[in-house]
Protein backbone atom coordinates (compact mmCIF):
# COMPACT_ATOMS: atom_id res chain seq x y z
CA UNK A 1 0.00 0.00 0.00
CA UNK A 2 1.41 3.48 -0.71
CA UNK A 3 2.31 5.34 2.18
CA UNK A 4 0.28 8.15 1.43
CA UNK A 5 -2.66 6.22 1.41
CA UNK A 6 -2.85 5.39 5.54
CA UNK A 7 -4.26 9.15 5.91
CA UNK A 8 -7.29 8.35 4.34
CA UNK A 9 -7.92 5.34 6.59
CA UNK A 10 -9.94 5.63 9.90
CA UNK A 11 -8.68 4.77 12.87
CA UNK A 12 -10.84 1.29 12.34
CA UNK A 13 -9.36 0.75 9.15
CA UNK A 14 -5.63 0.94 10.47
CA UNK A 15 -6.32 -1.20 13.54
CA UNK A 16 -7.44 -3.87 11.23
CA UNK A 17 -4.97 -3.65 8.74
CA UNK A 18 -2.37 -3.97 11.65
CA UNK A 19 -4.20 -7.00 12.74
CA UNK A 20 -3.65 -8.46 9.37
CA UNK A 21 -0.22 -7.53 9.27
CA UNK A 22 0.43 -8.98 12.64
CA UNK A 23 -1.41 -12.11 11.80
CA UNK A 24 0.72 -12.29 8.36
CA UNK A 25 3.88 -11.56 10.13
CA UNK A 26 3.09 -14.56 12.89
CA UNK A 27 2.68 -17.01 9.84
CA UNK A 28 5.81 -16.12 8.45
CA UNK A 29 7.18 -16.66 12.02
CA UNK A 30 5.85 -19.83 12.33
CA UNK A 31 7.24 -21.41 8.53
CA UNK A 32 10.18 -20.30 9.36
CA UNK A 33 10.22 -22.62 13.18
CA UNK A 34 8.87 -25.28 11.51
CA UNK A 35 10.94 -25.24 8.45
CA UNK A 36 14.07 -24.07 10.27
CA UNK A 37 13.49 -27.43 12.86
CA UNK A 38 12.75 -29.86 10.09
CA UNK A 39 15.88 -28.70 8.32
CA UNK A 40 18.25 -29.30 11.56
CA UNK A 41 16.55 -32.70 11.99
CA UNK A 42 17.21 -34.11 8.72
CA UNK A 43 20.77 -32.35 9.22
CA UNK A 44 21.70 -34.44 11.99
CA UNK A 45 20.41 -37.37 10.47
CA UNK A 46 22.33 -36.78 7.38
CA UNK A 47 25.67 -36.24 9.21
CA UNK A 48 25.55 -38.02 12.55
CA UNK A 49 26.57 -41.41 12.43
CA UNK A 50 23.71 -44.01 11.79
CA UNK A 51 23.24 -47.59 12.25
CA UNK A 52 24.42 -49.77 9.20
CA UNK A 53 21.16 -51.98 9.52
CA UNK A 54 20.65 -50.75 6.02
CA UNK A 55 22.80 -52.22 2.97
CA UNK A 56 24.95 -49.77 0.74
CA UNK A 57 22.51 -49.12 -1.79
CA UNK A 58 19.93 -48.38 0.77
CA UNK A 59 22.42 -45.89 2.54
CA UNK A 60 22.66 -43.87 -1.07
CA UNK A 61 19.05 -43.88 -1.82
CA UNK A 62 18.87 -42.56 1.75
CA UNK A 63 21.12 -39.60 1.74
CA UNK A 64 20.27 -38.75 -2.04
CA UNK A 65 16.70 -38.12 -0.56
CA UNK A 66 18.07 -36.40 2.88
CA UNK A 67 19.95 -33.86 0.69
CA UNK A 68 17.31 -33.19 -1.75
CA UNK A 69 14.83 -32.72 1.59
CA UNK A 70 17.46 -29.86 2.82
CA UNK A 71 17.42 -28.05 -0.62
CA UNK A 72 13.95 -28.36 -0.57
CA UNK A 73 13.26 -26.49 2.86
CA UNK A 74 16.06 -24.08 1.92
CA UNK A 75 14.40 -23.01 -1.10
CA UNK A 76 11.26 -22.64 0.64
CA UNK A 77 12.48 -21.05 3.56
CA UNK A 78 14.42 -18.36 1.02
CA UNK A 79 10.59 -17.72 -0.58
CA UNK A 80 9.50 -17.16 3.02
CA UNK A 81 11.93 -14.87 4.20
CA UNK A 82 10.32 -11.31 3.77
CA UNK A 83 12.93 -9.53 0.89
CA UNK A 84 14.08 -6.77 2.79
CA UNK A 85 15.25 -9.28 5.79
CA UNK A 86 19.27 -9.45 5.97
CA UNK A 87 20.95 -13.00 4.68
CA UNK A 88 23.77 -14.50 6.37
CA UNK A 89 26.61 -14.87 3.45
CA UNK A 90 26.94 -18.07 2.36
CA UNK A 91 30.02 -19.67 1.12
CA UNK A 92 30.04 -20.55 -2.19
CA UNK A 93 31.69 -24.45 -3.13
CA UNK A 94 34.68 -24.28 -4.59
CA UNK A 95 33.47 -26.54 -7.93
CA UNK A 96 35.91 -28.43 -10.24
CA UNK A 97 36.32 -26.43 -13.72
CA UNK A 98 34.33 -27.99 -16.27
CA UNK A 99 36.50 -30.40 -18.40
CA UNK A 100 38.29 -28.55 -21.35
CA UNK A 101 37.76 -31.19 -24.08
CA UNK A 102 33.77 -30.41 -23.65
CA UNK A 103 32.45 -28.45 -26.68
CA UNK A 104 31.40 -25.01 -25.80
CA UNK A 105 28.90 -22.66 -26.97
CA UNK A 106 29.67 -18.97 -26.49
CA UNK A 107 26.78 -17.00 -25.79
CA UNK A 108 27.36 -12.80 -25.52
CA UNK A 109 25.11 -10.97 -23.11
CA UNK A 110 26.03 -6.88 -24.15
CA UNK A 111 24.26 -4.15 -22.71
CA UNK A 112 21.18 -2.84 -25.43
CA UNK A 113 23.05 0.51 -25.93
CA UNK A 114 26.54 1.27 -25.31
CA UNK A 115 25.74 5.47 -24.99
CA UNK A 116 25.86 6.35 -21.39
CA UNK A 117 22.93 8.30 -19.92
CA UNK A 118 25.20 11.46 -20.00
CA UNK A 119 25.75 11.48 -23.51
CA UNK A 120 29.01 9.45 -24.49
CA UNK A 121 29.90 6.53 -25.43
CA UNK A 122 30.76 3.93 -23.45
CA UNK A 123 34.61 1.80 -23.59
CA UNK A 124 34.54 -2.24 -23.05
CA UNK A 125 36.86 -2.85 -20.20
CA UNK A 126 36.60 -6.20 -19.77
CA UNK A 127 34.23 -8.86 -19.16
CA UNK A 128 32.79 -11.88 -16.39
CA UNK A 129 32.55 -15.19 -17.61
CA UNK A 130 30.76 -18.08 -16.38
CA UNK A 131 29.96 -21.37 -17.49
CA UNK A 132 27.14 -23.89 -17.35
CA UNK A 133 26.82 -27.69 -18.07
CA UNK A 134 24.17 -28.56 -20.26
CA UNK A 135 22.94 -31.65 -21.53
CA UNK A 136 20.81 -32.52 -24.91
CA UNK A 137 20.75 -36.65 -24.96
CA UNK A 138 23.38 -38.11 -25.72
CA UNK A 139 25.92 -35.08 -25.75
CA UNK A 140 27.73 -32.67 -22.95
CA UNK A 141 28.62 -29.58 -23.80
CA UNK A 142 29.59 -26.23 -22.22
CA UNK A 143 27.52 -23.17 -22.23
CA UNK A 144 30.05 -19.91 -21.48
CA UNK A 145 28.32 -16.87 -20.60
CA UNK A 146 30.29 -14.40 -21.33
CA UNK A 147 28.67 -10.42 -20.18
CA UNK A 148 31.24 -7.77 -21.24
CA UNK A 149 32.23 -4.57 -19.11
CA UNK A 150 31.15 -1.12 -20.28
CA UNK A 151 32.22 2.36 -18.84
CA UNK A 152 31.85 5.43 -19.71
CA UNK A 153 35.18 7.22 -19.81
CA UNK A 154 33.39 11.11 -18.32
CA UNK A 155 31.11 9.61 -15.55
CA UNK A 156 32.74 6.10 -14.93
CA UNK A 157 29.62 4.98 -15.06
CA UNK A 158 29.52 0.94 -15.02
CA UNK A 159 26.94 -0.98 -17.07
CA UNK A 160 26.22 -4.66 -17.68
CA UNK A 161 23.69 -6.97 -19.50
CA UNK A 162 21.66 -8.42 -16.49
CA UNK A 163 22.31 -12.33 -15.78
CA UNK A 164 19.34 -14.16 -17.39
CA UNK A 165 17.08 -15.97 -14.80
CA UNK A 166 17.60 -19.47 -14.05
CA UNK A 167 16.12 -22.09 -11.83
CA UNK A 168 18.90 -22.42 -9.76
CA UNK A 169 21.18 -19.09 -9.41
CA UNK A 170 24.92 -19.27 -10.00
CA UNK A 171 24.90 -22.93 -10.32
CA UNK A 172 26.22 -24.98 -13.58
CA UNK A 173 23.29 -26.81 -14.68
CA UNK A 174 21.02 -25.34 -17.40
CA UNK A 175 17.93 -26.54 -17.71
CA UNK A 176 18.62 -28.91 -20.29
CA UNK A 177 21.02 -30.78 -17.75
CA UNK A 178 18.21 -30.30 -14.88
CA UNK A 179 15.18 -31.81 -16.69
CA UNK A 180 17.86 -34.84 -17.86
CA UNK A 181 18.47 -35.33 -14.01
CA UNK A 182 14.49 -35.08 -13.38
CA UNK A 183 13.11 -37.32 -16.45
CA UNK A 184 16.04 -40.12 -15.37
CA UNK A 185 15.27 -40.44 -11.81
CA UNK A 186 11.28 -40.13 -12.45
CA UNK A 187 10.61 -41.36 -15.31
CA UNK A 188 13.43 -43.69 -16.34
CA UNK A 189 13.72 -44.69 -12.53
CA UNK A 190 17.72 -44.00 -12.22
CA UNK A 191 18.21 -43.05 -8.42
CA UNK A 192 20.75 -40.29 -7.97
CA UNK A 193 23.41 -42.45 -7.34
CA UNK A 194 23.37 -44.49 -10.15
CA UNK A 195 23.38 -40.96 -12.13
CA UNK A 196 26.54 -40.11 -10.55
CA UNK A 197 28.41 -43.17 -11.33
CA UNK A 198 27.05 -42.76 -15.32
CA UNK A 199 28.45 -38.98 -15.08
CA UNK A 200 31.57 -39.67 -13.88
CA UNK A 201 32.23 -42.28 -17.18
CA UNK A 202 32.03 -39.01 -18.99
CA UNK A 203 34.33 -36.80 -17.27
CA UNK A 204 32.32 -35.34 -14.95
CA UNK A 205 32.21 -34.89 -11.31
CA UNK A 206 29.17 -34.28 -10.01
CA UNK A 207 28.38 -35.78 -6.01
CA UNK A 208 24.95 -37.62 -6.11
CA UNK A 209 24.52 -34.70 -2.76
CA UNK A 210 24.48 -31.87 -5.84
CA UNK A 211 22.69 -33.87 -7.88
CA UNK A 212 19.85 -34.10 -5.47
CA UNK A 213 19.71 -30.59 -3.97
CA UNK A 214 19.29 -29.96 -7.88
CA UNK A 215 16.02 -32.20 -7.67
CA UNK A 216 14.76 -30.47 -4.32
CA UNK A 217 15.35 -26.97 -5.58
CA UNK A 218 13.38 -27.80 -8.84
CA UNK A 219 10.50 -29.89 -6.73
CA UNK A 220 9.82 -26.36 -5.49
CA UNK A 221 9.92 -25.06 -7.96
CA UNK A 222 7.33 -26.97 -10.10
CA UNK A 223 5.31 -27.50 -7.52
CA UNK A 224 2.75 -24.45 -8.46
CA UNK A 225 2.63 -26.03 -11.92
CA UNK A 226 1.49 -29.24 -10.31
CA UNK A 227 -1.26 -27.47 -8.20
CA UNK A 228 -2.66 -25.27 -11.05
CA UNK A 229 -3.00 -29.10 -13.10
CA UNK A 230 -4.69 -30.11 -9.59
CA UNK A 231 -7.29 -26.93 -10.43
CA UNK A 232 -8.01 -28.57 -13.35
CA UNK A 233 -8.71 -31.96 -12.76
CA UNK A 234 -11.19 -30.71 -10.08
CA UNK A 235 -13.37 -28.61 -12.73
CA UNK A 236 -14.11 -32.31 -14.21
CA UNK A 237 -17.71 -34.12 -13.74
CA UNK A 238 -16.01 -37.11 -13.88
CA UNK A 239 -12.99 -38.37 -11.75
CA UNK A 240 -11.26 -41.48 -11.74
CA UNK A 241 -9.28 -42.21 -8.39
CA UNK A 242 -6.67 -45.61 -7.23
CA UNK A 243 -3.83 -45.96 -4.62
CA UNK A 244 -0.92 -48.16 -4.76
CA UNK A 245 1.51 -48.51 -1.17
CA UNK A 246 4.61 -47.16 -1.05
CA UNK A 247 7.74 -47.87 1.53
CA UNK A 248 8.54 -45.04 3.42
CA UNK A 249 11.05 -44.40 5.50
CA UNK A 250 9.94 -44.06 9.22
CA UNK A 251 10.96 -41.18 11.28
CA UNK A 252 13.71 -41.86 13.65
CA UNK A 253 12.91 -45.80 13.37
CA UNK A 254 15.69 -46.73 10.41
CA UNK A 255 12.39 -48.91 9.21
CA UNK A 256 9.91 -48.81 6.78
CA UNK A 257 6.41 -48.19 6.86
CA UNK A 258 3.53 -48.18 4.19
CA UNK A 259 2.59 -45.06 2.53
CA UNK A 260 0.02 -44.80 -0.31
CA UNK A 261 0.50 -42.95 -3.39
CA UNK A 262 -3.08 -41.63 -4.84
CA UNK A 263 -3.74 -41.33 -8.28
CA UNK A 264 -6.51 -38.98 -9.80
CA UNK A 265 -7.35 -38.60 -13.63
CA UNK A 266 -10.48 -37.45 -15.93
CA UNK A 267 -12.12 -39.74 -18.01
CA UNK A 268 -10.38 -41.64 -20.64
CA UNK A 269 -12.85 -39.79 -22.90
CA UNK A 270 -11.95 -35.94 -21.93
CA UNK A 271 -10.49 -33.16 -23.66
CA UNK A 272 -7.94 -32.97 -20.57
CA UNK A 273 -5.30 -35.95 -20.49
CA UNK A 274 -3.42 -35.43 -17.30
CA UNK A 275 -2.75 -37.39 -14.55
CA UNK A 276 -1.89 -36.30 -10.74
CA UNK A 277 -0.48 -38.11 -7.86
CA UNK A 278 -0.83 -37.47 -4.58
CA UNK A 279 1.52 -39.27 -1.80
CA UNK A 280 0.16 -39.86 1.64
CA UNK A 281 1.22 -41.67 4.83
CA UNK A 282 -1.32 -43.67 4.71
CA UNK A 283 -4.80 -45.09 3.11
CA UNK A 284 -7.04 -43.54 5.52
CA UNK A 285 -10.12 -41.83 3.74
CA UNK A 286 -9.56 -38.77 5.04
CA UNK A 287 -6.86 -38.30 2.21
CA UNK A 288 -9.34 -39.03 -0.60
CA UNK A 289 -11.57 -36.40 0.82
CA UNK A 290 -8.69 -33.88 1.57
CA UNK A 291 -7.39 -33.90 -2.49
CA UNK A 292 -11.02 -33.62 -3.86
CA UNK A 293 -12.25 -31.16 -1.24
CA UNK A 294 -15.47 -29.98 -2.33
CA UNK A 295 -15.84 -31.36 -5.59
CA UNK A 296 -18.95 -33.27 -6.29
CA UNK A 297 -19.53 -35.12 -9.22
CA UNK A 298 -18.88 -38.58 -10.60
CA UNK A 299 -15.66 -40.89 -8.83
CA UNK A 300 -14.88 -43.78 -10.97
CA UNK A 301 -13.08 -46.16 -8.58
CA UNK A 302 -12.81 -49.84 -6.86
CA UNK A 303 -15.16 -50.75 -3.71
CA UNK A 304 -12.26 -49.25 -1.21
CA UNK A 305 -13.94 -47.89 2.12
CA UNK A 306 -11.76 -45.06 2.08
CA UNK A 307 -14.22 -43.21 -0.89
CA UNK A 308 -17.25 -44.43 0.71
CA UNK A 309 -17.44 -40.60 3.40
CA UNK A 310 -17.51 -38.54 -0.21
CA UNK A 311 -20.49 -40.11 -1.32
CA UNK A 312 -22.11 -39.07 1.40
CA UNK A 313 -20.94 -35.71 0.80
CA UNK A 314 -23.01 -35.56 -2.66
CA UNK A 315 -20.11 -37.71 -4.85
CA UNK A 316 -21.60 -40.09 -7.17
CA UNK A 317 -19.93 -43.35 -7.09
CA UNK A 318 -19.82 -45.21 -10.84
CA UNK A 319 -18.45 -48.82 -9.94
CA UNK A 320 -15.72 -51.15 -11.97
CA UNK A 321 -16.81 -53.41 -13.69
CA UNK A 322 -13.13 -54.64 -14.12
CA UNK A 323 -13.15 -55.45 -10.58
CA UNK A 324 -16.56 -57.19 -10.84
CA UNK A 325 -14.98 -59.35 -13.61
CA UNK A 326 -11.84 -60.49 -11.57
CA UNK A 327 -14.00 -62.06 -9.15
CA UNK A 328 -15.25 -64.20 -11.47
CA UNK A 329 -11.67 -64.99 -13.30
CA UNK A 330 -9.74 -65.57 -10.19
CA UNK A 331 -12.77 -68.32 -9.98
CA UNK A 332 -13.05 -69.90 -12.99
CA UNK A 333 -9.06 -69.82 -13.10
CA UNK A 334 -8.79 -71.60 -9.74
CA UNK A 335 -11.08 -74.24 -10.39
CA UNK A 336 -12.77 -74.20 -13.86
CA UNK A 337 -15.99 -72.92 -12.77
CA UNK A 338 -19.22 -73.04 -15.10
CA UNK A 339 -20.96 -70.47 -13.30
CA UNK A 340 -18.03 -68.41 -13.42
CA UNK A 341 -17.47 -68.75 -17.20
CA UNK A 342 -21.02 -68.01 -18.10
CA UNK A 343 -20.70 -64.40 -15.90
CA UNK A 344 -17.31 -63.82 -17.86
CA UNK A 345 -19.41 -64.39 -20.98
CA UNK A 346 -21.85 -61.74 -20.07
CA UNK A 347 -19.47 -59.37 -19.47
CA UNK A 348 -17.07 -60.02 -22.42
CA UNK A 349 -20.13 -58.77 -24.29
CA UNK A 350 -20.44 -55.81 -22.49
CA UNK A 351 -16.61 -54.99 -23.49
CA UNK A 352 -17.11 -55.53 -27.04
CA UNK A 353 -20.03 -53.07 -26.79
CA UNK A 354 -17.54 -50.64 -25.45
CA UNK A 355 -14.92 -51.77 -28.18
CA UNK A 356 -18.03 -50.80 -30.99
CA UNK A 357 -18.42 -47.70 -28.98
CA UNK A 358 -14.91 -46.03 -28.44
CA UNK A 359 -14.69 -43.58 -31.60
CA UNK A 360 -17.81 -42.06 -30.91
CA UNK A 361 -18.75 -39.05 -29.17
CA UNK A 362 -20.73 -39.48 -25.51
CA UNK A 363 -24.16 -39.06 -27.13
CA UNK A 364 -24.09 -41.39 -29.45
CA UNK A 365 -21.94 -43.87 -26.77
CA UNK A 366 -24.66 -43.60 -24.45
CA UNK A 367 -27.41 -44.22 -27.00
CA UNK A 368 -25.37 -47.31 -28.62
CA UNK A 369 -24.84 -48.67 -24.31
CA UNK A 370 -28.63 -47.90 -24.60
CA UNK A 371 -29.65 -50.32 -27.35
CA UNK A 372 -27.14 -53.04 -27.06
CA UNK A 373 -25.39 -53.27 -23.35
CA UNK A 374 -28.65 -52.33 -21.78
CA UNK A 375 -30.31 -56.08 -22.69
CA UNK A 376 -27.02 -57.83 -21.58
CA UNK A 377 -26.95 -55.72 -17.95
CA UNK A 378 -30.36 -56.80 -17.77
CA UNK A 379 -29.87 -60.85 -18.64
CA UNK A 380 -27.01 -60.61 -16.56
CA UNK A 381 -28.53 -59.17 -13.40
CA UNK A 382 -31.22 -61.93 -13.91
CA UNK A 383 -29.35 -64.56 -14.03
CA UNK A 384 -26.77 -63.44 -11.10
CA UNK A 385 -30.34 -63.14 -9.04
CA UNK A 386 -31.12 -66.63 -9.96
CA UNK A 387 -27.65 -68.16 -9.15
CA UNK A 388 -27.28 -66.61 -5.86
CA UNK A 389 -30.35 -68.42 -5.04
CA UNK A 390 -29.24 -71.45 -5.36
CA UNK A 391 -25.48 -71.45 -4.17
CA UNK A 392 -24.29 -72.05 -0.95
CA UNK A 393 -23.98 -69.09 1.83
CA UNK A 394 -20.26 -68.48 2.16
CA UNK A 395 -18.98 -70.36 -1.22
CA UNK A 396 -16.46 -68.54 -3.59
CA UNK A 397 -19.07 -68.01 -5.76
CA UNK A 398 -21.68 -66.34 -3.62
CA UNK A 399 -19.44 -64.04 -3.02
CA UNK A 400 -18.23 -63.20 -6.43
CA UNK A 401 -22.30 -62.74 -7.12
CA UNK A 402 -22.48 -60.68 -3.80
CA UNK A 403 -19.87 -58.29 -4.89
CA UNK A 404 -22.07 -57.21 -7.78
CA UNK A 405 -25.17 -57.33 -6.65
CA UNK A 406 -24.31 -55.47 -3.69
CA UNK A 407 -22.91 -52.76 -5.70
CA UNK A 408 -25.20 -52.80 -8.78
CA UNK A 409 -26.49 -49.51 -8.89
CA UNK A 410 -23.14 -48.34 -9.35
CA UNK A 411 -22.01 -50.64 -11.71
CA UNK A 412 -24.80 -49.96 -13.82
CA UNK A 413 -24.48 -45.89 -14.19
CA UNK A 414 -21.97 -45.76 -16.46
CA UNK A 415 -24.71 -46.67 -19.13
CA UNK A 416 -26.65 -43.44 -18.93
CA UNK A 417 -23.50 -41.16 -19.19
CA UNK A 418 -21.50 -41.48 -22.45
CA UNK A 419 -18.31 -39.75 -20.61
CA UNK A 420 -18.55 -42.72 -18.13
CA UNK A 421 -16.19 -44.97 -18.87
CA UNK A 422 -17.19 -49.32 -17.94
CA UNK A 423 -14.26 -49.67 -16.00
CA UNK A 424 -11.24 -48.50 -13.87
CA UNK A 425 -8.47 -49.43 -15.79
CA UNK A 426 -7.10 -46.22 -17.16
CA UNK A 427 -6.38 -45.03 -13.86
CA UNK A 428 -4.53 -48.48 -13.13
CA UNK A 429 -2.82 -48.17 -16.43
CA UNK A 430 -1.74 -44.59 -15.05
CA UNK A 431 -0.37 -45.45 -11.56
CA UNK A 432 2.16 -48.15 -13.15
CA UNK A 433 4.88 -46.13 -12.74
CA UNK A 434 5.14 -46.32 -9.84
CA UNK A 435 4.96 -49.90 -9.67
CA UNK A 436 8.30 -50.02 -12.22
CA UNK A 437 10.02 -47.65 -9.62
CA UNK A 438 9.43 -49.45 -6.35
CA UNK A 439 12.20 -51.79 -7.67
CA UNK A 440 14.65 -49.23 -8.04
CA UNK A 441 13.98 -46.45 -5.01
CA UNK A 442 13.36 -49.06 -2.26
CA UNK A 443 11.56 -46.26 -0.43
CA UNK A 444 10.54 -43.14 -0.07
CA UNK A 445 12.77 -41.20 2.21
CA UNK A 446 10.57 -39.10 4.04
CA UNK A 447 7.05 -37.81 3.11
CA UNK A 448 8.86 -34.60 1.95
CA UNK A 449 10.38 -37.22 -0.57
CA UNK A 450 7.61 -38.81 -1.56
CA UNK A 451 5.38 -35.64 -2.00
CA UNK A 452 8.36 -34.36 -4.40
CA UNK A 453 8.24 -37.48 -6.36
CA UNK A 454 4.77 -37.08 -6.75
CA UNK A 455 4.53 -33.91 -8.20
CA UNK A 456 7.50 -34.15 -10.20
CA UNK A 457 5.64 -37.77 -12.19
CA UNK A 458 2.52 -35.96 -11.92
CA UNK A 459 3.93 -33.34 -14.80
CA UNK A 460 6.52 -36.15 -16.64
CA UNK A 461 3.02 -38.56 -17.16
CA UNK A 462 0.84 -35.77 -17.99
CA UNK A 463 3.33 -34.55 -20.52
CA UNK A 464 3.04 -38.12 -22.04
CA UNK A 465 -0.24 -38.43 -22.19
CA UNK A 466 -0.32 -35.53 -24.10
CA UNK A 467 2.06 -36.68 -26.36
CA UNK A 468 5.07 -34.45 -25.36
CA UNK A 469 9.16 -36.09 -24.60
CA UNK A 470 9.02 -35.66 -21.07
CA UNK A 471 12.56 -34.05 -21.41
CA UNK A 472 11.73 -31.51 -23.95
CA UNK A 473 9.01 -30.41 -21.78
CA UNK A 474 10.56 -29.90 -18.71
CA UNK A 475 13.47 -28.40 -20.19
CA UNK A 476 11.02 -25.71 -22.06
CA UNK A 477 9.39 -25.23 -18.60
CA UNK A 478 12.24 -24.89 -16.44
CA UNK A 479 13.85 -22.30 -18.94
CA UNK A 480 10.81 -20.35 -19.15
CA UNK A 481 9.40 -20.71 -15.69
CA UNK A 482 11.79 -18.16 -13.55
CA UNK A 483 9.74 -15.16 -15.95
CA UNK A 484 6.59 -16.61 -16.82
CA UNK A 485 4.12 -14.43 -14.84
CA UNK A 486 1.63 -16.19 -12.79
CA UNK A 487 -1.37 -15.19 -14.12
CA UNK A 488 0.40 -17.33 -17.30
CA UNK A 489 1.23 -20.16 -15.26
CA UNK A 490 -1.30 -22.04 -17.00
CA UNK A 491 0.54 -21.82 -20.32
CA UNK A 492 3.42 -24.09 -19.15
CA UNK A 493 0.67 -27.14 -17.97
CA UNK A 494 0.97 -30.01 -20.21
CA UNK A 495 -2.30 -30.10 -21.99
CA UNK A 496 -1.73 -26.08 -23.09
CA UNK A 497 2.18 -26.45 -23.26
CA UNK A 498 3.44 -25.50 -26.61
CA UNK A 499 7.34 -25.04 -27.02
CA UNK A 500 8.70 -21.79 -27.10
CA UNK A 501 10.52 -22.08 -30.57
CA UNK A 502 7.31 -22.53 -32.00
CA UNK A 503 4.78 -19.82 -29.41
Amino acid sequence: MNPAAFDQLTPEQLRQLAAQLSQRVDHLETLNQRLNHELAVLRRHRFARRSEQLNGDQLNLLDEMIDADIAAIEAELEAARPKSAEREPRQQPKRAPLPAELPRTLILHEPDSTQCACGCQLKRIGEDVSEKLDYTPGTFTVERHIRGKWVCAQCETLIQAPVPAQVIDKGIPTAGLLAQVMVAKFADHLPLYRQEKIFARAGLAIARSTLAQWVGACGVQLQPLVDALRDCLLQQDVILADETPVQMLAPGTKKTQRAYVWAYAPSPFADLKAVVYDFRPSRAGEHARSFLGDWQGKLVCDDFAGYKASFEQGVTEIGCMAHARRKFFDLHAANQSQLAEQALQYIGQLYEVEREGRELLAEQRRQLRQDKARPIIDGLHSWMLGQRQKVPEGSAIAKALDYSLKRWAALVRYLDDGNLPIDNNWIENQIRPWALGRANWLFAGSLRSGQRGAALMTLIQSARLNGHDPYAYLKDVLTRLPTQKASALAELLPHNWVPADKV
